[in-house]
């Protein structure tokens, strides 16, 4: 079951990226946006592996925030790697969705995007 509160917060995250971006973007979307953010770097096409890499950056940037995983460094070409220290193993799917909705909403109010009353 998801919870209602990370729903709410998130729906308003998504709305407020509506208003900036022009489209609504789901889960998958934002968290681009936040590995294109940590990558840091100017370029307008990525191809596909790139984008999944990218997602990726983007969980666990935001997962950081409750130490599953921890900035590792950058390689040689500017992307940066992180280190799993603790798996999410022991929760079903939804449970990752919501967990990974909330530290999506977290980050935004961390970068004062967004306001909202959420802690992790």
């Amino acid at each position: 079951m998801k919870n209602p509160e990370i729903e709410h917060h998130f729906k308003t995250l998504c709305m407020k990226l509506s208003d900036h971006f022009g489209k609504e973007p789901d889960l998958q979307a934002i968290l681009f946006l936040i590995g294109v953010d940590e990558l840091n770097l100017i370029k307008t096409k990525f191809n596909k592996e790139e984008k999944q890499d990218l997602m990726h950056v983007g969980v666990c940037k935001v997962l950081s925030y409750s130490d599953y995983y921890e900035l590792a460094g950058l390689d040689e070409e500017g992307w940066p790697h992180y280190n799993c220290l603790k798996p999410l193993s022991n929760m079903n799917l939804l449970e990752q969705e919501d967990l990974i909705k909330a530290h999506v909403v977290f980050h935004f109010q961390q970068i004062n995007f967004l306001e909202a009353d959420i802690s992790l």
